[in-house]
């Protein structure tokens, strides 16, 4: 692989992943509960993970011609986000101010509903899909297919550590103040359903111009 291209794309990677969007909201609101953050982080990664595979197979492709699919990877995006920032809202108050509470859920459930929130991000896809084929090279041995899976990876190593790294840093910074951590659970919730509710819309808005 071109090594130049590679450390391009990291740069790139890194300021992608300090984007704040859905995955950012749910790493915040896992930091503030105990036993949530390794599985929750991992099961994001591993929803990234899917995703880089399938667009490496070549369905990033597939997408492109049919136009129906990603629609409907985004209404099934934001009704998971609007399910989990309902879910946040609804949330026993006293969890959040407690760092020594109980897990909101088993490490099962906290991987899926992380492998959910970044599997199902339409907006994680469509940046991935647009970026991942201007780092490939010509020149190289090897096929753009596996350059694009090596790059996802990597894409997938940066939000590892930056995403650990927001929901401890919330969790430290919010754990010994239980109503400033009530409020950004709830501004985390709100966001949430938000992201969810403005997906729909950007998939409606087309429908309703016309």
């Amino acid at each position: 692989m071109d090594g130049t291209l590679v450390l391009q794309f990291w740069a790139v990677a890194v300021l992608l992943a300090l984007t704040p969007g859905p995955d950012w909201a749910f790493a915040i609101s896992t930091g503030l509960r105990s036993g949530a953050v390794v599985p929750s982080v991992l099961g994001m990664a591993s929803g990234y993970i899917v995703m880089v595979t399938v667009l490496s197979l070549g369905a990033g492709a597939l997408i492109t011609a049919f136009p129906i699919i990603l629609t409907a990877l985004t209404v099934l995006g934001a009704a998971y986000l609007v399910f989990l920032g309902v879910g946040t809202l609804r949330g026993p108050a006293q969890a959040f101010g407690d760092t020594a509470a109980a897990p909101s859920g088993s490490f099962l459930t906290q991987f899926l509903r992380g492998a959910g929130v970044s599997g199902f991000n339409p907006k994680g896809l469509l940046l991935l899909l647009a970026v991942l084929p201007q780092f490939t090279s010509t020149t190289t041995p090897w096929r753009p297919e596996a350059q694009m899976f090596v790059l996802g990876l990597l894409y997938v190593a940066n939000i590892i550590v930056i995403y650990f790294a927001i929901a401890h840093g919330s969790r430290r910074v919010l754990g010994a103040r239980p109503r400033a951590a009530l409020v950004i659970t709830r501004v985390a919730g709100v966001s949430m359903i938000g992201i969810g509710l403005l997906l729909v819309a950007e998939q409606l808005a087309p429908l309703i111009a016309r």
